[in-house]
């Protein structure tokens, strides 16, 4: 028999004055009640109710037992307490990671959004241009962007990344601007070192892997952004990282007719059981606030 159980009937027993009242206020029968009061006094080994033909009232070791079971019932709510929907408020601490680019042009403001709307909850973003090990590094969700995902991970999608190829017009006017596919490797093709030197385009119902060369290969889209800016090279980037460039006239978009890979975001956890709630309804903000173009 379940012990929490038993010194739940105990404690309304003392303070009702009578298992028949505590029975029926938790809707046990006075015979499963008396079992329980059996069992807790089985359990402390001691009588804890003097019982007459008018009323029960509690030994010594009674009124000692109700005051333990008052404070194990304190830390059962507590616990009780911590399960999804039943907190009031959302609280706790949070680690989230994402690359640099995601965390700068588009988790950064959310955040800051989600936790005016969520007072009692920190955040720890861990910007890295490479895939962490969530357990290793205790991490509670990460957000990627990818083809695949470990099978080990839950996830929840949040979207597509699109990606453009692009240069800056100084690049563009030193080297020229190409026409075609094939003249891009006569460019230096700067590269995500994750995705090795070859870019997928699809052209209506063509995919074409293009191999291309180029002088700096990286695990970070943040410095491929900024050596794009700075004339070294053509690069394909996230649309949410360039769209304001190409807007102004800072960077080109270069053959807009093939489409490079669009990928997968997802929200990335180890598991689905007992989630804190802090960590559900941030997953829930991102996959209802996050819109990528």
């Amino acid at each position: 028999m379940d012990r929490i159980t038993a010194l739940i009937v105990f404690a309304e027993t003392a303070k009702r004055g009578s298992i028949t009242a505590a029975a029926e206020h938790l809707g046990l029968s006075r015979a499963m009640a008396s079992r329980y009061i059996a069992l807790m006094e089985e359990w402390t080994g001691s009588r804890l109710l003097h019982r007459t033909t008018r009323k029960l009232s509690l030994t010594v070791a009674g009124e000692q037992a109700l005051l333990l079971c008052q404070e194990i019932r304190t830390l059962v709510d507590g616990l009780t307490a911590m399960g999804p929907g039943i907190t009031a408020v959302p609280r706790g601490k949070l680690k989230v990671t994402a690359d640099a680019l995601l965390a700068e042009c588009c988790l950064t403001g959310m955040l800051i959004d989600f936790l005016q709307i969520y007072p009692e909850i920190e955040v720890n973003l861990q910007v890295t241009g490479r895939s962490l090990d969530l357990a290793e590094e205790g991490i509670d969700l990460a957000i990627r962007i990818a083809a695949t995902l470990a099978p080990a991970l839950y996830a929840r999608h949040l979207g597509y990344c699109s990606s453009v190829l692009c240069a800056s017009k100084a690049y563009l006017d030193k080297q020229g601007t190409p026409g075609s596919l094939r003249e891009l490797q006569d460019h230096n093709c700067l590269t995500y070192s994750c995705f090795g030197h070859a870019w997928r385009f699809h052209h209506e119902n063509e995919v074409i892997d293009l191999p291309v060369t180029g002088s700096i290969s990286t695990n970070e889209a943040a410095i491929l952004l900024k050596a794009v800016k700075m004339g070294g090279g053509m690069a394909v980037l996230p649309l949410f990282a360039v769209q304001e460039e190409i807007a102004a006239g800072r960077l080109v978009r270069l053959l807009p007719e093939y489409e490079p890979d669009r990928l997968a975001v997802s929200a990335v956890y180890l598991t689905q059981k007992k989630m804190p709630q802090a960590q559900r309804v941030l997953i829930d903000y991102l996959v209802k606030h996050l819109r990528l173009p």
